[in-house]
């Protein structure tokens, strides 16, 4: 089960590319606004020595939007569904791990046919608090590398949880 949930929408980000292309206008995932008030789906803590260390080591907190929450309950999700990976780093003080800045912020948006190139679902990657600077830079491509493993979950890693 731990080897499960290490793995848990990091294939967002495995394989981010250095090209210079990104979607084109009207393609891009936009910026979830309000996504701290949606549910929330899971947390993990990667630390130093996991596989995915670099880059993704971190506290990982899992959000879902109504349509997202619906398609975890179902097996597979509706358009206009969204999934958030909020990665922050950590400090360890005093015998706790609190949360430090922001590393990224990861977005899958499920369109069907606009995206149909990934499985019908765009993904994006946002820098630090930015709403603005986009780490994703082929098109999502990479990122649907990861996640075509889960094809039988409609290409998402995590698991409605009572």
């Amino acid at each position: 089960m731990k080897a499960k949930i290490s793995i848990t929408l990091i294939g967002l980000w495995a394989g981010f590319s250095l090209t210079n292309f990104c979607y084109a206008e009207g393609m891009q995932v936009q910026y979830p606004a309000g996504y701290r008030n949606w549910l929330h789906v899971k947390s993990m803590l990667i630390q130093p020595g996991h596989a995915l260390e670099n880059p993704f080591q971190g506290i990982h907190y899992v959000y879902a939007n109504g349509k997202a929450a619906a398609g975890l309950k179902k097996g597979n999700y509706e358009d206009g569904a969204v999934l958030v990976f909020d990665l922050l780093n950590y400090e360890e003080k005093d015998k706790t791990i609190q949360e430090g800045k922001r590393k990224l912020l990861g977005v899958m948006y499920k369109d069907a046919s606009k995206y149909a190139a990934t499985g019908g679902w765009g993904f994006e990657g946002f820098a630090g608090d930015s709403k603005t600077e986009r780490l994703v830079k082929d098109d999502g491509k990479s990122c649907f590398d990861c996640h075509a493993s889960e094809k039988g979950k409609d290409y998402v890693f995590s698991q409605f949880r009572d």
